[in-house]
């Protein structure tokens, strides 16, 4: 029997959210049913109220979470009810032409729940990234569950759900920093925060945060960086390279989405070396460079989608390195908070005042 919930809903662009009673359906086949336990407030779903991703209101947002497994649709065998899982918005085929390749976490087929959730009135809503977890239950495909270790606390597990993960695999997964490596990483929000913490985790030896908030910066030293530079104050390219030798860093990830930062990004990294971006553009952005440079300075030019990562690998043994001690996600918390609170959990995103809010169910 279908249940009634409630859920964060974006109307219309621009618009405030509202709380509202969400009809949450049965799982069918290849589906399940989560209890959210807790939800990280991800820039994301802010883009997703503003309608930079798309306009298909209104929008059940949320999508950064954890929960309980309540129940599963015919022909469900990797998950069952009461594990503890992480939502994922890359729920892999297996069958597409990079699947078949050997490349799963760049799936072009990705799965979500076939059946909608609605308004009381039979609205059909638009899940954020097919999950909707701004809500106490949501219907995703199974595939999109993730079993980890339940002595993990939803608010620490959910995380990897997006930013943590899209920062932390930018590094290790798609930027391939290892011991003794020089990164540069632009942009010390959650994301870039957790690249730094991906690249201490890899033996990065030098480890350079670039921002243009001091209060940010000083938090960037906690997950690992060696050096912080203000590009309001300082050229962030000559500080780089003037920590790493002359040469510029082995990796540079830019975790804002800004045309201007990338080109320092690119300007920043040494011959051969890496960019990687993980920041997520605006549609209307464009960006120019030196094709002599990009030719003359060799090396990688990359983007990051999800930290490249495969939740079925990855999650669980992060889940380990944070039990064991050598991943403190508890530290990207910055308060909990209730359903209601979710539009000034926003508000104080966008005024740089927290690393995440998360949304306790």
């Amino acid at each position: 029997m279908a249940q009634q919930v409630r859920g964060v809903v974006a109307r219309s662009k621009g618009a405030p959210v509202s709380i509202e009673t969400i009809v949450v359906p049965d799982p069918g086949p290849g589906e399940a049913v989560v209890a959210v336990q807790a939800c990280g407030v991800c820039h994301t779903d802010l883009h997703y109220r503003e309608g930079g991703i798309n306009d298909a209101f209104p929008f059940l947002l949320g999508h950064e979470a954890a929960g309980i497994v309540e129940s599963v649709g015919e022909g469900v065998t990797g998950v069952a009810p009461g594990d503890f899982v992480i939502l994922n918005w890359r729920a892999v085929c297996g069958t597409c032409r990079s699947c078949r390749r050997g490349r799963p976490w760049y799936c072009f087929n990705t799965f979500n729940a076939t059946q909608k959730m609605t308004l009381l009135g039979g609205t059909e809503l638009s899940p954020a990234l097919g999950i909707g977890a701004f809500a106490d239950k949501t219907l995703v495909h199974s595939g999109q569950c993730t079993k980890v270790d339940p002595a993990a606390p939803a608010t620490a597990a959910g995380l990897l759900g997006c930013g943590v993960m899209a920062g932390i695999g930018a590094a290790i997964n798609t930027g391939n920093v290892g011991r003794g490596d020089s990164v540069a990483v632009f942009g010390c929000g959650g994301v870039g925060d957790a690249a730094i913490a991906g690249s201490y985790l890899a033996g990065a030896h030098t480890i350079v945060a670039v921002d243009i908030d001091d209060r940010k910066l000083a938090i960037a030293k906690q997950f690992g960086a060696t050096h912080t530079v203000n590009s309001k104050d300082h050229d962030p390219v000559e500080y780089i390279r003037s920590v790493t030798g002359g040469n510029g860093a082995d990796v540079c990830i830019e975790a804002i989405g800004n045309p201007t930062v990338y080109r320092q990004a690119f300007e920043a990294r040494d011959l051969a070396g890496t960019v990687v971006l993980v920041g997520v553009p605006r549609p209307d952005m464009t960006i120019e460079l030196p094709f002599l440079d990009v030719f003359g300075r060799g090396g990688q030019l990359k983007s990051s989608w999800y930290g490249d990562c495969l939740p079925s690998r990855d999650f669980p043994m992060l889940i380990g390195l944070y039990l064991e001690g050598r991943l403190d996600l508890d530290r990207f918390v910055s308060e909990t908070i209730a359903l209601d609170d979710v539009e000034e959990a926003f508000h104080k995103m966008e005024r740089g005042e927290v690393l995440r809010s998360v949304v306790v169910l």
